[in-house]
């Protein structure tokens, strides 16, 4: 990696653009850089690193810290630029940190985001833009230079306070160094995967060993008391021995467990043998309680039976006597038919006669049928008289319905000719409206005309408002692009002056010896020209000559688009204005302001105005098919009207004759009826009177006929029913009648005498049994004491039972319990193995573990190696500088009860001892971290994949040294330009300006630090 321009604007004490050239002062291989204190010599440094890796070495990135320079006026930006040649490539690289800058609209600042730009150069097409995003500019650059900024730090700008107390430093403080610089990350990574895997694996034992655990105390609470016997398990998870422990403990109580099921299968055989025979007892005592029992029920019966004897006999005769009287009933219902028969006849008559006239209270029934054929007769011929009353009803009702229709005519004239009166001012409304309605649609017609017009000037307008807005961002942009351009011009003119200014320098730089002069033509060149200050090469002016094209092109750009924005307002207004858009071009180009036209709020009234005269005259001219029907309905109307009035006027002459005919019969029919009528309202109501008589006779003779044939029956029945009971051994009627039972009462005498007799033989079957009759005989049964010993047997065979059942399921459980503990075991069989295999690499890898003698950690073993390392590397220059006497070794001893492997000791080639190397004086301890800081650089360059690091710095320290010292420290800086590198010492020692030729001053002055080049 070589180092070429550096430039630096408004970064740290820096005010001002400052050009850093590395390729100038890297000519001469060794160059310083100096200047007074606070001047910004660090600050070069930091730009470097901030242009590589977006921030500054870690210990002045402190939190809050700006990187942008007080110095700098508001409207400068802070930016560092550096090229660099890496990986075989031309890059230029580009950053500008977070920073506020003045807001282009208004007062005050805001915060403008940190930006990234990378170029690659391509010598055919010259610089190439590559990326703008942070990251992966970020990826690109620390892939090419193969470190970390931490890294870079060390190893190309060598901070020599670092690695002196570097030298001073324990185990620790070099671990962690070391750490950063060879990023064992990757070590210390598998140290905590190893300890997390041994963590994990830990658990996973511990966890089965609580599981098994746990089985163990279910196993516990299932033996019960079993488990008590056994020795309690005293093992904890995770420690050896638990798990056959738990199985030795499981078998002892499986084994006790079976032994108490045998005993409990004996202990239930022998109750349920007593249980068996309490039964028997039981059953026994209970058959003799019962037929002891049943003996003296059958001797209760049966006296209960002979009291009852006397009823039963009684009860028989009685069922007998009312037997015999049902022969007798069908005389005693028959007599008594008669009799109802006769008192509803005699009833019958009383009404009957209650009707009739004084005078015919007695008389028979011939004199009743005789008057009743009289009436009839007379009835028979009033049928003529009847019909000519219907008649005259029938023309009353006729001349009602005439009268009736005679006011409905009336009422049609009047309506008709009050309508008629109106016609002619109904049919002008109409007619005028169909007018009107046409006059509307001829309206609306035209006001649809004129609205579309008025609504293209309404949007033209608004696209007028909208490009004037345009038009103005226009000229503000092109306003901007003619800056622009001829900021770049006046840019461009400046490079080109100052590069022709220094032509001569440019010139020489092509100059080879023994070669021609292109200007002079002479092959001598005694005093060729240098580049002075600010020197301008070809590249810079063709990129300020790229830029000020660019800038022309966005200036004609921006003029071509006012120019569009500019014909399309001029467009909009002329349409607004209603107006041809050449008008509008050439008032524009005769420099006359064109007639803005009306307003959008203008047009916008002028269109609501049209929208609603055309509604209206639309609703108006959608009334004309209505207003045509509504004609059309009135002259149908007045047609109607007309011949309603006419046939009124027929129906009104018909009336009249009629009326006249019907007067004419009704006088007839009346004379006629008067005759006959009589006293009576009507020939219907005389009728009705002479009916009723008719009736009234008939149903008195038929009454008197049916009261004398019910008197001769009831005579019959009284003669039949003496006989019968003659012949049934009654004395009368009467007493037969007495004795008379109904059925239900029979069924209750047949039940009674039924139930005695089977109580009878139920106890004559009873008093037979010769098991009960000699269970009589015996003692008192005694049930009760039977029952309580076959339930002290039965609870006594229950609990034996629940023993054994008890005693089984605890064997299944201890069974079931015992696989599971089994099948935990061999689970954790390959769990516990992998445990220990890597419980005893993590112990290796963390030092803890006894196979490690030296107790060092994995990390530490690898850091070990590097420092080995870079103590070889370091000893190779670390001779030279100390004229071959000090040689720097690691060491690994272990000191007090700290862990080995990053000590550092210096052989004293006078002495031949080997001592630490905080033992050194301030001088040695600089040449020796000098050493050490250009070792660690060449081991990480090849860690780092052997990237050729062709530019280093190295900061401070070099006043501690004495001149011999010095000049043997710079032979050996002197000596990397055997390697094409070049090496930036960082200092303020004077008598380093003598020594060294080629420098870059950093001048410290008020308005901010500048750099100037001091070349050989």
């Amino acid at each position: 990696m070589r180092l070429h321009r550096l430039s630096i604007t408004a970064f740290g004490p820096f005010g001002a653009t400052q050009e850093v050239d590395f390729d100038a002062l890297s000519s001469a291989g060794l160059f310083l850089l100096h200047g007074p204190t606070g001047a910004g010599k660090t600050s070069v440094l930091d730009a470097v690193c901030f242009a590589l890796y977006g921030a500054v070495p870690g210990a002045r990135q402190s939190p809050g810290a700006s990187l942008r320079s007080d110095h700098a006026p508001a409207d400068l930006p802070t930016e560092v630029q550096l090229e660099l040649t890496v990986g075989g490539r031309r890059l230029e690289v580009t950053r500008s940190p977070a920073q506020p800058r003045p807001k282009k609209r208004g007062d005050g600042f805001t915060v403008e985001k940190a930006q990234s730009r990378l170029r690659g150069y391509d010598p055919e097409r010259g610089w190439q833009a590559l990326s703008k995003s942070h990251q992966e500019i970020g990826e690109e650059l620390t892939q090419l230079i193969g470190m970390s900024r931490d890294q870079f730090c060390q190893v190309v700008l060598l901070p020599q306070g670092d690695f002196a107390r570097f030298l001073r430093a324990d185990a620790e403080a070099r671990g962690k160094l070391l750490g950063r610089l060879f990023d064992t990350r990757r070590f210390a990574a598998v140290e905590d995967r190893l300890a997390e895997l041994r963590r994990g694996a830990e658990a996973k034992v511990t966890a089965a060993d609580e599981r098994i655990l746990a089985l163990a105390q279910r196993t516990a609470q299932a033996a019960g008391p079993v488990g008590a016997e056994a020795t309690p398990i005293v093992a904890r998870p995770g420690e050896p021995g638990l798990a056959e422990a738990v199985l030795e403990w499981a078998a002892i109580a499986r084994s006790t467990a079976r032994e108490r099921l045998d005993i409990a299968h004996a202990v239930v055989t022998a109750a349920e043998g007593r249980q068996r025979a309490a039964r028997h007892a039981l059953d026994a005592e209970r058959e003799r309680d019962r037929l002891q029992r049943r003996y003296e029920e059958t001797r209760r019966r049966s006296a209960a039976l002979e009291e009852r004897r006397p009823e039963h006999d009684r009860c028989q005769e009685r069922l007998e006597r009312a037997r015999t009287a049902d022969r007798v009933a069908p005389a005693l219902d028959l007599r008594e038919e008669a009799e109802r028969a006769h008192r509803r006849a005699a009833d019958d008559l009383d009404r009957a006669r209650a009707q009739l006239p004084p005078d015919l209270a007695d008389a028979g029934p011939d004199q009743l049928t005789e008057l009743e054929r009289r009436f009839r007769q007379e009835l028979g011929g009033l049928e003529s008289a009847r019909r000519a009353e219907a008649r005259s009803a029938e023309i009353d009702e006729e001349r009602d319905r005439l009268e009736r229709e005679s006011r409905a005519d009336d009422a049609t004239v009047r309506d008709a000719d009050a309508w008629l009166a109106g016609w002619d001012t109904v049919h002008a409304g109409l007619r005028e409206r169909i007018a009107t309605a046409q006059e509307a649609a001829t309206r609306a017609e035209q006001l649809a005309g004129l609205l579309a017009p008025a609504r293209r000037r309404l949007d033209a307008a608004r696209r007028r408002e909208a490009l004037a807005a345009e038009a103005e961002t226009a000229r503000e942009a092109l306003a901007g692009a003619r800056e622009r351009a001829l900021g770049a011009h006046e840019t461009w003119l400046g490079l080109r002056e100052r590069r022709l200014r220094d032509i001569a320098a440019e010139l020489a730089a092509g100059l080879v010896e023994g070669a021609p002069c292109t200007v002079c033509g002479s092959a001598e060149h005694p005093a060729p020209a240098t580049e002075g200050d600010g020197h301008v090469d070809r590249a810079t002016e063709e990129a300020a000559l790229t830029a000020h094209r660019r800038a022309e092109e966005a200036r004609t750009r921006a003029e071509q688009t006012l120019g569009l924005v500019r014909e399309r307002h001029a467009a909009a207004a002329a349409e607004a204005r209603d107006a041809e858009p050449s008008s509008a071009a050439a008032a524009a180009d005769a420099g006359t302001e064109p007639d803005p036209g009306p307003s959008v709020g203008e047009l916008r009234d002028l269109v609501e105005r049209l929208t609603a005269e055309h509604a209206g005259a639309h609703r108006l001219a959608a009334g004309t098919h209505a207003a045509r029907e509504a004609l059309d309905a009135a002259e149908r109307e007045h047609l109607k009207r007309l011949e309603l009035r006419q046939e009124a006027e027929r129906r009104a002459a018909a009336r009249t004759s009629r009326r006249e005919a019907l007067d004419r019969e009704q006088a007839v029919l009346r004379d006629e009826l008067s005759v006959v009528r009589g006293e009576s309202g009507s020939v219907a109501a005389y009728a009705e009177r002479l009916t009723r008589r008719v009736a009234l006779l008939a149903d008195a003779a038929e009454a008197v006929r049916a009261e004398q044939e019910a008197d001769r029956r009831r005579k019959e029945a009284d003669g039949r029913l003496s006989d019968a009971a003659f012949r049934a051994g009654f004395d009368t009627p009467e007493a037969a009648a007495a004795t008379l039972l109904d059925a239900s009462a029979q069924r209750e005498l047949q039940h009674r005498i039924d139930a005695w007799q089977a109580e009878a033989a139920a106890v004559a079957e009873r008093r037979g049994e010769r098991d009960a009759r000699e269970a009589a005989e015996q003692d008192p049964a005694q049930p009760a004491a039977a029952q309580r010993g076959f339930e002290a047997a039965e609870r006594l065979l229950r609990a034996a039972s629940s023993a054994r059942a008890a005693a089984e399921e605890r064997c299944a459980e201890l069974s079931r319990l015992s696989r599971e503990a089994a099948d935990e075991v061999r689970r954790l069989g390959p769990v516990r193995q992998e445990y220990e295999r890597i419980a005893r690499l993590a112990g290796l890898a963390a030092g803890t573990s006894a196979d490690n003698e030296r107790k060092m950690r994995l990390e530490a073993y690898v850091l070990a190696a590097r420092l080995e390392q870079v103590a070889a590397a370091a000893t190779a220059r670390l001779l030279q500088m100390s004229s071959g006497r000090y040689t720097l070794v690691h060491s690994d001893a272990r000191t007090g009860g700290r862990r080995a492997g990053l000590g550092l000791h210096v052989v004293d080639a006078w002495t031949g001892s080997e001592r630490d190397t905080a033992t050194l004086s301030g001088g040695e301890t600089f040449f020796a971290s000098l050493a050490l800081a250009l070792g660690l650089a060449d081991v990480v360059t090849e860690e780092a994949g052997g990237v050729r690091l062709d530019t280093l710095f190295i900061d401070e320290g070099f006043g501690s040294l004495d001149d011999q010292t010095l000049d043997e420290v710079l032979d050996v800086l002197d000596s990397l330009r055997e390697r094409d590198r070049s090496v930036g010492i960082v200092s303020h020692v004077a008598d380093l300006r003598r020594r060294i030729p080629v420098r870059l001053e950093v001048v410290k002055e008020r308005q901010g630090s500048s750099v100037r080049h001091r070349l050989a």
